[in-house]
């Protein structure tokens, strides 16, 4: 082969590996989300109130204590995503999550109104929790997976300490979270009993994991 050829073959080659290594990078990265229109909120303190929300979630979207619940698996509101809480009541009201309670307030308050509560919850300071670090099996599982079992990284879609990544608003805030209600929804996407995450992601990723992964996943997102 003439030697002025393999530059040329070098180069094709390279251009090869690149355009499939981005391919792959590409398919791999979570697809943009579309944002609703905002609510308001203003008006959506007085709805929280008169929904009756505040008295799970509590008044600033922290929660209303153990006390409120004989299991204590109420969600943080404060600093989520209002389309994430959106869909979620969507997916109430038509039966694709399941929860009794839920389900009965989803069916009687109207998108605009929630739009506007989960404005509300969204504008109070950001959930946050008093310390997870410790919990290093759990860290490693958000900040690396476990590539081994399938297990991806919770960071690429959650980001970093479970904040949020822009252009994803239907991918829920996470770090600060009430640690009953994500060892409870973490063991229900794990079962199957919550299935409603796109693409049924949610499940494949939890599904090989063990209690005791789960536990310190729990535990160490509601820390940050």
């Amino acid at each position: 082969m003439k030697s002025w050829l393999y530059p040329v073959l070098l180069s094709l080659s390279l251009g090869l590996v690149w355009s499939a290594q981005a391919a792959n990078a590409k398919r791999k990265a979570p697809p943009a989300q579309v944002a609703s229109p905002p609510g308001d909120p203003v008006l959506g303190k007085d709805k929280a109130d008169a929904e009756r929300c505040i008295e799970c979630h509590g008044v600033d979207g922290h929660g209303a204590g153990h006390a409120n619940g004989p299991e204590g698996k109420f969600a943080k509101l404060a600093g989520q995503h209002p389309d994430y809480i959106l869909k979620q009541i969507r997916d109430f009201r038509s039966g694709a999550r399941k929860h009794d309670q839920m389900a009965i307030m989803a069916r009687s308050v109207s998108d605009e109104d929630v739009r506007d509560i989960a404005a509300y919850f969204a504008s109070q300071p950001g959930m946050k929790g008093e310390g997870g670090a410790a919990h290093t099996v759990g860290r490693r599982l958000y900040e690396q997976g476990d590539a081994a079992r399938g297990v991806l990284a919770c960071v690429q879609c959650h980001g970093a300490q479970g904040k949020g990544v822009a252009g994803l608003p239907l991918v829920p805030v996470i770090g600060g979270q009430e640690w009953r209600y994500l060892d409870q929804q973490l063991r229900d996407w794990r079962s199957g009993e919550r299935r409603n995450s796109a693409d049924g992601v949610m499940n494949q990723v939890l599904k090989p994991l063990t209690d005791a992964e789960v536990e310190s996943l729990a535990l160490y997102l509601s820390g940050l």
